[in-house]
C-alpha cells in the first residue's frame, strides 16, 4: 500500500490533495502518516529515518521512499491516472501544465520563502542589531522580493483571466502545485491585486478532494 508521510502546515499538503483526487476518481488506497512540527517549527528528525533529506512529503511505495513534490506528482499520475484526468494530453495544454508545474517551485516559491526569512531576520535578531536587520530586510524586499512576486503573480492572474485553470479548462495537478504559493500569499494578505487568482482559489477549495484532504491532514493555513 502507498504511504504518505505528511508534515502539518507544509507543502506535503499538495500530495495529500492529489492522493484524495485519485481516491475519488480511481478508488485507490493509501496510508496517511502525519508528523507534527517541532517547537522551532522544523520537521522532526524522524523523517530522516525514512528519507535522507528528512523533508515532507515522502511517499513510500513498494518499499521505496520518494521525495520532492513535483517528482511524486509525476510518479502518482504515471502509475494511477490511467485516464489522464489530472494531466492534459493536448499539446498546448500539456505545455502550460508542465510550465506551471515547474514554475511554481522554481520562480513563485523562492521570493515568498525569502520574504519569510527576511521578516524573521528583522523581527527575531538580537535587539541591538534589530534596526540594522530591519533596514536590510526592507532593502531586500524593495530590490528583489516584491518585484519577483509581482511578476509571478501578475502572470498567474493574466493566465487565469483567460482560462478556468492554469492549463486551460481542465483542473490538473499543476493547479495543486501552484495552489500552495497562491495560498501562502493570500494568507499574508497579498492577493488583493489579483482577482482572478482569488476566484481560482475558491474554485479549487470547492473540490471534494480538497475538502477531504483538509479533514485528514489539516488546513494548509488558518483561515
Amino acid at each position: 500500500m502507498l504511504a504518505l508521510h505528511h508534515l502539518t502546515n507544509s507543502r506535503s499538503f499538495r500530495i495529500l490533495w492529489l492522493l484524495e483526487e485519485l481516491v475519488w476518481s480511481y478508488d485507490i488506497n493509501y496510508q496517511l502518516v502525519t508528523h507534527e512540527r517541532t517547537p522551532s517549527y522544523l520537521a522532526p528528525d524522524e523523517l530522516t529515518q525514512i528519507h535522507p533529506m528528512g523533508k515532507a512529503p515522502i511517499l513510500v511505495d513498494d518499499g521505496r521512499a520518494l521525495a520532492e513534490s513535483g517528482f511524486i506528482m509525476e510518479y502518482l499520475l504515471k502509475k494511477y491516472d490511467q485516464e489522464n484526468q489530472f494531466k492534459p494530453t493536448d499539446e498546448q495544454a500539456w505545455q502550460d501544465y508542465t510550465f506551471w508545474l515547474h514554475f511554481a517551485e522554481s520562480s513563485m516559491m523562492p521570493p515568498l520563502v525569502m520574504r519569510l526569512v527576511m521578516t524573521a531576520v528583522a523581527t527575531k535578531s538580537p535587539w541591538f542589531i534589530r534596526p540594522i536587520a530591519r533596514k536590510i530586510a526592507q532593502k531586500v524586499e524593495s530590490l528583489v522580493i516584491a518585484g519577483n512576486i509581482g511578476r509571478s503573480f501578475g502572470l498567474l492572474d493574466d493566465t487565469l483571466a483567460k482560462s478556468a485553470y492554469v492549463a486551460g479548462s481542465m483542473f490538473s495537478a499543476a493547479d495543486i502545485q501552484v495552489y500552495f504559493a497562491a495560498k501562502a500569499l493570500q494568507n499574508r494578505g497579498g492577493l488583493s491585486d489579483y482577482p482572478n487568482v482569488e476566484r481560482w482559489l475558491k474554485t479549487c477549495e470547492g473540490r471534494l478532494a480538497y475538502k477531504s484532504a483538509c479533514q485528514k491532514g489539516g488546513a494548509l493555513f488558518e483561515s
